[in-house]
């Protein structure tokens, strides 16, 4: 045992053990109460921290929900469903590839034991079908353009943040070091839905044609995996979902397609 001792005044005990030591402080009445304190506050704001960062993802979740669920609602409009079709198409959009990620990492899907993000999947798709339903011309003219401008901004933030919570929930699941499974869970998350979606509608996939959809997705999914090992969640999440944007806009604005053949 070794005394730490300043001005006199024994300040703390040292016991040595195999391989560790432990000290044993010696604290004032004040002392203690300010450590007190000072753990409460450090505590508490790790707990806002976490709050935030939790907030953040579900404010994040229900854009791409609601993004995601309007695109499928559409898509089963033109293709001549009814508002059940119209409805099953909004959902399998907006939480299909979550779901296959999670069947996949061994879970029961998030969307089934909180069905909020359902719920607001259902609404969605049943607001677009109705609008249309009642006012069949509403998305004619200059209407017409905004609601295809917004659809493809809310769509565009939605692949990018499907991706990332994709890459997110990999890594809460035990697989920080497995590059090429958070790469496939990000990506499956960001178009598994999209893709359910074509194929229930019997139309080409939509990611397998048009302006480099899933690759946006996959550059988005490396450089979360990457930013996260290390910077941390949120910049992950931010700088990731941004990229995809980016690619995603770009491509649409200059037409980026990859090669294809026609015969």
């Amino acid at each position: 045992m070794v005394f730490c001792i300043r001005k006199n005044k024994l300040i703390c005990n040292i016991f040595a053990e195999d391989n560790a030591f432990t000290v044993m402080m010696r604290l004032s009445d004040q002392q203690y109460q300010a450590a007190v304190v000072g753990q409460m506050l450090l505590t508490e704001r790790k707990n806002v921290m976490d709050d935030m960062q939790l907030f953040i993802i579900f404010c994040m979740e229900l854009t791409g929900t609601v993004a995601f669920a309007a695109s499928g609602a559409m898509v089963g409009i033109r293709r001549g469903m009814d508002i059940f079709g119209v409805c099953v198409l909004g959902v399998v959009t907006a939480v299909g590839g979550g779901m296959t990620r999670d069947v996949i990492l061994g879970t029961v899907p998030g969307a089934l034991l909180d069905p909020v993000y359902v719920m607001v999947a259902v609404c969605t798709a049943l607001s677009v079908f109705f609008i249309l339903y009642y006012k069949k011309t509403f998305l004619q003219g200059k209407i017409g353009i905004f609601y295809e401008k917004t659809m493809f901004v809310m769509d565009t933030a939605g692949l990018g943040i499907f991706t990332v919570i994709g890459v997110i929930t990999g890594i809460r699941s035990g697989y920080l070091e497995n590059t090429f499974l958070l790469t496939f869970l990000g990506t499956l998350t960001g178009v598994g839905g999209g893709l359910l979606r074509d194929m229930m509608a019997g139309v080409p996939p939509y990611i397998f044609v048009k302006h480099v959809y899933a690759c946006a997705s996959v550059a988005g999914a490396i450089s979360c995996v990457w930013i996260y090992r290390a910077f941390g969640q949120i910049p992950a999440m931010i700088i990731a979902s941004a990229l995809v944007i980016l690619i995603r806009t770009l491509a649409a604005h200059y037409r980026w397609n990859l090669p294809h053949i026609r015969l």
